[in-house]
């Protein structure tokens, strides 16, 4: 009998176990009911937004990107500096070129009109990330909502963990590795570079340095981005549609014409990662599929959940 009540009062941990993680996951339907209007005022700002500014969607993707992979999907690079911390906008990754944050400003406003204090920065920021790869031709996937908002940020995090212009394939898998992302994500993912724009500074040791670069492709930019100065000239990643979300920015690997040395090192010489670029090169549908695959698991990392942080009403500071 001893022996029954103990296998019993396991069993009913276990549950509580089990229910608690259940409560701690992402689902999509996590507002149907306290804010049913989120994904239309979601996706409306970020329509509104598009047509000022196309660009504004690859913005609001890198937004999210950056976010991610910075101790998870928190909002956390949303946060102004405080007498507490200096946060992420300020990292080198962000300095000068993350953007979108008055767009995310008046998502929440919005939301917060329709039902205050419920939906926070981090699922906003998720869903406009979504929401712009598809009104920019790219593919959809399920958002899984239920994160809630960091109460602080590190500048020194971001400068960890956020990858580099300048990465080599080998530094690449292992920061994709570090937030439990696979090679394949690491090539599908990178296939966001089919829309927006990078600086000069950015882009400048590629188009000087790096051998087994299309030449005329290279005299372009360098005439655009000399060796000093010129730092903040702006030029897209994928030439022919930098608006337009498609495989061409595989394409252009395979030609041999891409703007940063950590895309060059998709597709060089010995490449474990050559025959992933030729299939999303050649097969548009395969990309959509790894790209929205990859979106679901990145979007997952490390969302704070059930009590952990906050649900800022300001995605700029905490409560």
């Amino acid at each position: 009998m001893a022996a029954y009540y103990f296998l019993l009062i396991v069993l009913l941990a276990a549950s509580e176990i089990s229910e608690a993680d259940g409560q701690n996951e992402l689902c999509t339907d996590f507002y149907c009911n306290s804010c049913p209007e989120l994904l239309s005022i979601v996706n409306q700002g970020v329509v509104n937004a598009l047509k000022k500014e196309t660009r504004i969607g690859a913005s609001l993707l890198r937004l999210h990107f950056h976010d991610c992979f910075v101790n998870g999907c928190d909002a956390s690079i949303l946060l102004d500096d405080t007498s507490s911390f200096i946060g992420e906008k300020t990292a080198a990754a962000n300095n000068n070129s993350a953007r979108g944050f008055n767009v995310i400003d008046d998502i929440k406003a919005s939301v917060e009109k329709a039902c205050p204090k419920v939906v926070s920065c981090a699922d906003i920021l998720a869903l406009a990330a979504r929401d712009s790869v598809v009104h920019l031709g790219g593919p959809s996937w399920d958002v899984g909502l239920g994160r809630r908002d960091s109460i602080t940020a590190s500048r020194s995090d971001a400068n960890n963990s956020i990858p580099a212009p300048f990465f080599n394939l080998s530094t690449l898998k292992t920061n994709f590795a570090n937030q439990g992302l696979s090679v394949e994500d690491l090539v599908a993912l990178s296939g966001a570079h089919t829309i927006g724009l990078a600086r000069c500074v950015q882009f400048r040791a590629h188009i000087y340095n790096d051998s087994n670069v299309d030449p005329l492709f290279r005299k372009s930019l360098q005439n655009k981005c000399p060796r000093s100065g010129n730092d903040n000239v702006l030029e897209p990643f994928d030439y022919q549609t930098p608006t337009h979300f498609d495989n061409l920015y595989f394409k252009n690997l395979l030609a041999k014409k891409t703007l940063l040395h950590s895309d060059h090192e998709l597709f060089n010489i010995g490449s474990s990662t050559n025959n992933l670029v030729r299939k999303y090169a050649t097969n548009n549908a395969e990309f959509f599929k790894a790209f929205a695959e990859g979106m679901v698991k990145m979007s997952s990392i490390k969302p704070l959940t059930g009590s952990n942080g906050q649900i800022r009403i300001n995605c700029r500071k905490t409560n």
